[in-house]
């Protein structure tokens, strides 16, 4: 388990101090909002679930089509979702984009659920 002394905290607290400890200014909690709305979707939802858990760490398109049995265009715009959210990045290799997910996004969101 990870303590305020690991430095992976510290860089966390830093970039997104816990939302708990103070009440949410109206700007902070729309931002949640619109993170947390995003992932009210259950394909983005589990598209997000299979870019984490992609063993290299980041997934591309083409293999996110067949477990969702959803098109790929369909994909590509839930993942541009989760993008315009700040929860994903992506980078263009050739003809594919391959998707990580952002840590500290992801952090601040599981923050707010501790």
């Amino acid at each position: 388990m990870k303590t305020r002394t690991d430095p992976a905290v510290r860089a966390l607290e830093e970039c997104c101090p816990a939302v708990l400890s103070s009440p949410l200014t109206e700007g902070k909690a729309e931002e949640l909002a619109m993170a947390f709305g995003v992932l009210a979707d259950p394909v983005r939802l589990r598209l997000l679930s299979l870019v984490t858990s992609a063993k290299a760490g980041e997934a591309c398109v083409c293999e996110l089509v067949e477990p969702l049995g959803r098109s790929q265009p369909t994909i590509s715009h839930h993942l541009k979702i989760l993008a315009d959210a700040g929860l994903i990045e992506g980078d263009k290799r050739g003809r594919w984009v391959w998707y990580r997910a952002v840590p500290c996004r992801l952090d601040l969101l599981r923050s707010v659920l501790a």
